[in-house]
């Protein structure tokens, strides 16, 4: 048997882990090395853990989220209110899988981009994919997209994401167009995949801010049914910083 040999077509295989994990094995004295079949479970695993790595980051480099947010490192207290057994709840996205929305509103700097942030992050170690959108930059795609005529296949790339996260929601007014893609974009989501609105305007005053009755409605009614609500409180975590 040629090891050496066995490394190199692992390596044309590109099956790296195994090659790396097969080397190291290679090095044991004869007497700590594993049985036949532990080594094959072994080589497999280590190939699978490092796959599921690579995915990891293809996911969250495609989410473009705008912070390396954890929700083990969210600052949990009454003040703010969030706790962490709400949180608990939505750690192994299941609520993604059940195509439910998240609300999270309050103050600027009181941690909501944060919050949906670590929530997309967990989403895509989980292996979902994950869009982050501010609506800012929203507004600037929706025109791009009518002007160049890549608007309904921005609308199916949209809808195969998993979860999309909407931040910024009620900083700058909505355009006619931006508040139907809006409209279509949750309607193609509805019952199937997952949301996240964070604003800093509370969710009564979201009819009023999209000014005009029938698509308020139709949004609304899209988004607020089967969501989870976060209000956040307290003074900025900005300043704190």
């Amino acid at each position: 048997m040629n090891i050496s040999q066995t490394i190199l077509q692992l390596r044309e295989l590109k099956l790296h882990a195994m090659a790396n994990f097969y080397e190291s094995m290679a090095l044991l004295p004869v007497h700590q090395q594993p049985s036949a079949h532990e080594l094959m479970a072994q080589l497999t695993q280590s190939e699978l853990l490092d796959r599921g790595g690579r995915k990891t980051k293809l996911l969250l480099k495609f989410s473009r989220l705008r912070y390396d947010a954890m929700l083990e490192n969210i600052e949990y207290n009454k003040d703010r209110n969030i706790t962490k057994e709400s949180i608990l709840q939505l750690m192994d996205s299941a609520w993604i899988k059940r195509s439910e929305n998240i609300l999270i509103t309050g103050a600027t700097g009181c941690g909501k981009s944060y919050l949906a942030c670590a929530l997309g992050q967990q989403a895509c170690q989980q292996g979902l994919k994950v869009l982050y959108l501010n609506l800012n930059r929203f507004l600037e795609k929706v025109a791009l997209a009518r002007l160049d005529g890549s608007f309904n296949k921005m609308l199916n790339g949209l809808e195969k994401m998993h979860l999309i996260i909407f931040d910024d929601f009620g900083l700058a007014p909505l355009t006619q167009d931006v508040k139907l893609a809006l409209l279509q974009i949750l309607e193609d989501r509805y019952g199937r995949k997952a949301t996240i609105i964070a604003s800093q305007i509370p969710v009564a005053q979201w009819y009023d801010y999209i000014n005009e009755p029938t698509i308020a409605d139709a949004i609304l009614d899209r988004i607020v049914p089967k969501a989870h609500r976060f209000d956040l409180k307290g003074s900025s975590l900005r300043n704190k910083k």
